[in-house]
């Protein structure tokens, strides 16, 4: 309540309501904790919950996680095990280094608890990304590392894209997020039909067991749009099968509105992907169908709309191994993690899962 009472009105306020200032600004306060080793020790015992598991062979200290986008250039690394996060997905990177889409591209919509971004994968480049993680302080939980294509770069050669990104950055990564769902990077979606997504993927696991040279790969986990119909899906997954591919994020953001306060129409009109409160029903459901559908062959990661324990508590119901939060921590601060992670161990310990309440907590 103190951070949504005290500390987020001034974020909201800061830039003079600029979405993308305050996000900014709370990066910079975030860089300079992940700096201070006795700081990030002492709250980590503070804020951090142990409710260990383990998904594809990484050991994680809880299954909440932070979200890709949330930390596109890899500044706050240690800060967020000490805000409680089990792990941390930085990105979307590319192979070039990108400015993203004109400014404002980022929109709040408070009273559906919701953000529009169109941010278009801005970044430093993975060259850059590597040099800053090379000289980061060591990360105190698992660190997953989002790749995307380069806006410059043509369809026809996505693949060696996201190979020159994979193989920079592989020293550095616990597991690899391939993102072809991302609606703010022209065609970029075209990559989650079958035939180019068999070759990029068929091409990343290749390279993957030639940089580990007998050792287990990095996992490779891709992310899906919530935009898809379930036949879509299931053609999809058919190919992240045989494809020997790790497991799926599901979900990305949507070109949707469903969901939206009216009065929040005119934000809602903005071109982008939408997150938060109007996409969890959405996403929880296509972590249902993608359990059912690989009947649990796949881990899922679910992400989208995770808000309250409740939420993450329903998408652990629907088959989720791993739950990311980006606009839920937003509106509700680190308290939404510590309470997601407790309300997980309680049932981790009692071998029953609560069934969630009807309001959020």
């Amino acid at each position: 309540m103190l951070y949504q009472k005290l500390a987020r009105p001034v974020l909201f306020r800061a830039g003079r309501g600029d979405a993308e200032t305050a996000h900014e600004t709370t990066l910079r306060w975030l860089s300079r904790l992940s700096a201070q080793r006795q700081a990030r020790d002492a709250l980590i015992k503070l804020n951090r919950v142990s409710a260990p598991v383990t998904v594809c062979g990484i050991p994680f200290p809880n299954p909440i996680g932070l979200a890709a986008g949330m930390d596109k250039h890899g500044a706050a690394i240690g800060a967020w095990p000490a805000l409680g996060f089990g792990f941390a997905e930085i990105g979307t990177v590319t192979a070039h280094a990108q400015s993203g889409n004109p400014r404002p591209r980022l929109y709040r919509m408070p009273k559906s608890e919701a953000l529009v971004n169109r941010m278009g994968f801005n970044n430093d480049g993975a060259q850059a990304l590597a040099a800053r993680l090379a000289a980061a302080p060591p990360v105190d939980c698992p660190l997953g590392i989002s790749i995307g294509k380069s806006k410059a770069t043509p369809l026809e050669a996505a693949t060696e894209d996201y190979l020159h990104s994979m193989r920079t950055l592989y020293p550095f990564a616990d597991y690899f997020a391939v993102n072809v769902s991302s609606p703010n990077t022209p065609g970029l979606r075209q990559l989650q039909d079958a035939e180019a997504l068999r070759r990029l993927l068929g091409a990343l696991r290749l390279e993957g067991e030639r940089i580990a040279a007998g050792r287990a790969p990095r996992p490779l986990f891709v992310k899906i749009a919530p935009d898809l119909t379930e036949p879509a899906i299931a053609q999809l997954l058919e190919v992240c099968l045989s494809s020997g591919v790790s497991g799926v994020i599901a979900t990305n953001t949507t070109i949707g509105r469903d969901g939206v306060d009216p009065r929040e129409d005119a934000v809602a009109a903005q071109p982008g992907g939408m997150s938060g409160r109007p996409l969890s029903a959405i996403s929880r459901e296509i972590v249902r169908f993608v359990h059912s559908e690989t009947r649990g062959a796949l881990p899922i990661i679910g992400s989208g709309g995770v808000m309250t324990p409740d939420d993450a508590d329903a998408m652990f119901d629907a088959g989720a191994s791993l739950v990311q939060i980006y606009t839920g921590f937003v509106y509700g601060g680190p308290s939404v993690v510590r309470r997601s992670v407790r309300r997980y161990r309680r049932w981790a310990a009692g071998g029953r899962r609560p069934r969630p309440s009807t309001t959020s907590t």
